[in-house]
């Protein structure tokens, strides 16, 4: 019996053209597909969006998921094309919004668009619908032969083809000589899918740096933030000797606004060095080894649902699809 897979389209690189105002997208799911030429399997086209993905924002989220959730039962697979810039963000808030999704969802783009010799996208495409055949339910991001959990993504090149790694977590699977090799598998997930895009977009994301003014994260609480993320030093270490973050993290914590300390790469551990212990005691929620982009949609996500600052600890101190190493 022949496959079926849906490739939903966003725009992005992947389906751009020129124009006088540089590259956007213009070309339809459709006039990708011809490029590929013939396949051994059906694939339904639905055109749902034409932004670059700079312009994704937390509404196209939610429109993604339901035309998602909407076709989850109706194919083997789905593919999602879109811009490689916001890519990592959507594939993670698509995994806590798309809980126990019953059937693999593959991100992908391209660095040059399609209607470009020599681009990247015929390849990443044909990677997309392998993977959205072949690996168990799931969200993931398919690039450059490769293919990793969607909530472990991260893009770290804007010129090369390898644009993402798979961030503290190995790949799920990649291409190599001897062909599309599944490395492992995704956690068997229980009970029926469920959508959930109710979120609170009012929170943000802080970058540590030398001489960072604490009442900078008072500003954005007295204007209506309700949660932060800050990538802080190493293991998640914050300065509290004269500009005082870690106090003003205290503060931020008793007023019922959490903040969750992250680090680049690798994991956060606010029990090893003083800087961060100190932090820990204020009640700063560590992101374990969560990609801030992860850390981030999570938050969003964890807010949106009511939780107060017990709730998000928990929900933080909890593995929901793969997201984090505990």
């Amino acid at each position: 019996m022949t496959k079926k897979l849906l490739l939903l389209t966003t725009g992005g690189t992947i389906a751009s053209v020129a124009s006088d105002d540089g590259l956007r997208p213009g070309e339809s799911g459709a006039e990708l597909l011809k490029t590929l030429g013939t396949l051994p399997f059906d694939v339904t086209v639905k055109d749902i969006l034409e932004m670059d993905s700079s312009n994704i924002q937390p509404e196209e989220w939610t429109l993604i998921a339901q035309e998602i959730y909407q076709a989850r039962n109706d194919y083997d697979g789905i593919v999602v094309s879109h811009g490689t810039d916001t890519m990592a963000y959507t594939a993670s808030m698509l995994t806590f919004m798309l809980e126990n999704i019953n059937l693999p969802v593959v991100l992908t783009g391209s660095q040059v668009p399609m209607n470009i010799p020599l681009s990247d996208a015929p390849d990443n495409l044909n990677l997309a619908f392998t993977a959205a055949l072949d690996c168990a339910p799931g969200i993931y991001l398919a690039f450059n032969r490769k293919v990793m959990r969607g909530c472990r993504s991260v893009k770290v090149r804007t010129t090369s083809f390898d644009a993402f790694e798979s961030v503290n977590f190995p790949l799920i699977a990649q291409v190599t000589s001897d062909g599309f090799q599944i490395l492992q598998s995704q956690p068997a997930s229980h009970g029926e899918c469920r959508l959930n895009t109710t979120i609170d977009t009012n929170v943000s994301l802080v970058k540590l740096f030398p001489g960072f003014d604490p009442t900078l994260l008072h500003a954005m609480a007295d204007n209506g933030c309700h949660g932060i993320v800050i990538e802080a030093y190493g293991l998640g270490g914050m300065t509290f000797i004269r500009r005082n973050l870690v106090a003003a993290v205290g503060k931020l914590i008793r007023k019922g606004i959490p903040v969750i300390a992250a680090s680049l790469y690798e994991r956060s551990d606010l029990t090893k060095y003083e800087v961060g212990q100190q932090a820990l005691l204020e009640g700063a929620i560590s992101a374990h080894d969560m990609t801030s982009e992860c850390a981030i949609t999570k938050l969003m996500w964890g807010l949106g649902q009511g939780m107060d600052i017990a709730a998000i600890s928990k929900f933080f101190n909890t593995d929901v699809a793969g997201e984090v190493t505990l």
